[in-house]
């Protein structure tokens, strides 16, 4: 990772890292809720539809399922296990969908703007046209919750060399752009401060499926990735992500397996079911000024 934006630091080098109730695994849940133009309004570097020319009716309605029906699926999952969610979303979804906002409001879900569609990548973006997007997430959010939008991930994960300063200068919190770390951890901005929070493009549901795996392996990985995350969050806290999309499991033959792997992970004690707000607040108040210390004294040691 570039050393100006995240310094190097090994994570069993680090202070210890300690959860509320000395919990050993902060575990967010982050359903993508996305929205695809049918006709995307501008293409860049990559067609956002790999079936051309569009319409690609094929790759649209698969992810217009999720709005329809997988996502009211993961509803009642995470209702009946208690979990309230992040959700990476496409703004544009709380404009078009009104009753996707009442449902997620109802349920006290927090969202971090994934941009405004998924098919308008922001590669090659001038610094203005990338934090003109990062404001219009923020003001359609507060216009429709009337709350303060703290978290920023790239649409389909499209950055340019500006993203993280424009970032912390909109005001976000956080970003879900980089995979670089088990914990959270601070990114070196031009001004304001920014914090990467983990996310994961391993155990992440499409990734699965763009391998042409099935929802038994992904359940076998969530599994296996808590149970070894779980055991080193004894000495070390660690973050866990499960990235998610209402398309792909929310396929009435993906949704019960996927059920079991969290049911497998909540029955376990010191496991922190939080929001990625939640995580952000927390680190900073209780870790952040040891890992600077900590930082400082390395970089000093460095000369």
């Amino acid at each position: 990772m570039e050393p100006d934006l995240v310094p190097y630091s090994p994570i069993l080098h680090r202070p210890p890292l300690r959860w509320p109730g000395d919990a050993r695994v902060a575990l967010w849940i982050v359903p993508n809720i996305e929205h695809y133009e049918y006709l995307p309004a501008f293409v860049r570097t990559r067609d956002p539809w790999p079936r051309s020319p569009h319409p690609d009716v094929l790759g649209y309605s698969q992810r217009d399922y999720g709005n329809r029906v997988g996502l009211w699926r993961l509803f009642e999952l995470t209702d009946a296990l208690g979990i309230r969610c992040t959700v990476s979303l496409s703004m544009a979804v709380l404009q078009h969908f009104p009753e996707i906002l009442g449902a997620m409001e109802s349920r006290g879900w927090e969202y971090m703007s994934h941009g405004i569609y998924n098919t308008r990548y922001h590669w090659d973006f001038t610094a203005g046209e990338e934090r003109a997007a990062m404001e219009e997430s923020k003001d359609l959010h507060q216009r429709l919750t009337g709350r303060r939008l703290r978290g920023w991930f790239s649409p389909a994960i499209t950055n340019t060399l500006n993203t993280f300063d424009l970032a912390a200068a909109a005001g976000f919190d956080y970003t879900a752009d980089l995979f670089h770390d088990d914990q959270p951890f601070p990114l070196k901005v031009k001004t304001g401060r920014l914090l990467s929070m983990p996310y994961s493009v391993a155990l992440n549901d499409v990734i699965l499926h763009r391998r042409g795996e099935e929802v038994f392996e992904f359940a076998r990985q969530i599994r296996d990735h808590f149970d070894t995350v779980y055991a080193e969050g004894a000495e070390q806290g660690r973050v866990m992500c499960i990235a998610l999309h209402p398309y792909w499991v929310g396929q009435p033959h993906r949704i019960r397996a996927f059920r079991a792997a969290l049911e497998y992970i909540l029955a376990h004690p010191g496991v922190w079911l939080a929001t990625a707000g939640a995580i952000t607040d927390w680190f900073n108040e209780h870790h952040l000024p040891l890992i600077e210390a900590h930082l400082a004294a390395r970089e000093a040691a460095n000369g």
